[in-house]
């Protein structure tokens, strides 16, 4: 495993991290175990959750494995989620924030938190407000560094200059949708980003397994794969994943697909080496619900995509 510095802070993660949002949804307590001890034995030091996934499970699964192995682990987790039917059961109020961070390090058994996010931008709270609750939590020795996530350009830059402002701490990254279906960032947000020296983690960097070749055009779609039912978070009948089923975006897979094999690797390889060529991606989170799939992420970072082969993939003929 290689490490990379997170955003603008001074810690080393490893370039591939485990994703906590598969626990409890999608893997037991038991199997959930199994997965983090492997990841653990494997060099990888950043594991990212938050309260929401599975109502707290991910992080109850999460403490109970890393008992005695707490040194070993950067653990971030995210706020701002809806915890309960309670209006105050969610966004950045100074309420919820602490709250939040109290419950999170009881379900986790750690007394610090490395990387606490805010999951979601809050429209409805001035975010002076948010920022001065993370900086007393920071000042009480409960979290370390603070982040967002799925912060626009804009959010992110207000955050920041309220930060200096105030003389409070600021979001060392920036947690996003990114993948190479999905680029949208690279507009604003990457250039934001990189001005201010914060970090960007990608979320959701293999597409729920359709940049793996998981899925294939006109077949029935597996019964175990992630986008073959629901959004977790959504209601029932949610089909949120369907728009990733394009012919465009079938025919961009073919494309990648051969370019990855004529270079000795696989599609899920070159989803995540193609983010890891990117000097502003800190760590690149993937979440796995088996052993097997965390050793197929790691693969991943033994390519490293040259100037030649970056340049190679982009002139591929891709549909328009």
């Amino acid at each position: 495993m290689e490490y990379r510095k997170l955003g603008n802070t001074g810690l080393k993660v490893s370039q591939v991290s485990l994703g906590g949002n598969n626990f409890g949804w999608y893997a037991d307590e038991n199997v959930s175990i199994s997965v983090i001890n492997h990841a653990l034995d494997v060099g990888i030091n950043f594991i990212d959750t938050a309260d929401i996934y599975d109502h707290g499970n991910s992080e109850i699964f999460i403490g109970k494995a890393l008992k005695g192995k707490r040194d070993r682990v950067i653990i971030a987790t995210k706020f701002s989620g809806p915890m309960g039917d309670n209006p105050n059961d969610r966004g950045g109020s100074r309420y919820h924030v602490i709250r939040a961070a109290e419950a999170s390090l009881k379900r986790l058994q750690t007394d610090y938190i490395d990387v606490y996010q805010m999951h979601f931008p809050d429209t409805q709270t001035s975010i002076e407000e948010t920022l001065r609750a993370l900086d007393d939590l920071i000042r009480a020795g409960k979290v370390r560094y603070i982040g967002c996530s799925n912060f626009t350009a804009w959010q992110l830059t207000e955050a920041l200059w309220t930060s200096r402002t105030h003389n409070l701490h600021s979001f060392a990254t920036n947690q996003v949708r990114y993948n190479l279906l999905e680029r949208s960032i690279e507009s604003e947000l990457v250039p934001c980003c990189l001005v201010q020296n914060v970090g960007i983690i990608p979320w959701f960097p293999l597409a729920g397994g359709f940049l793996t070749g998981k899925y294939r055009k006109g077949e029935e779609r597996p019964a175990d794969g992630r986008l073959s039912g629901p959004s977790p978070a959504g209601p029932p009948g949610n089909r949120a994943y369907d728009i990733f089923f394009t012919d465009t975006n079938f025919e961009k897979l073919t494309i990648w697909e051969s370019f990855a094999k004529n270079h000795g690797h696989t599609m899920g390889e070159l989803a995540i080496a193609w983010l890891l060529s990117k000097p502003y991606v800190s760590t690149v989170i993937a979440g796995s619900r088996k052993v097997e799939q965390i050793d197929s992420n790691i693969a991943a970072v033994e390519w490293k995509l040259s100037p030649e082969d970056i340049a190679e993939f982009e002139a591929a003929e891709a549909p328009k």
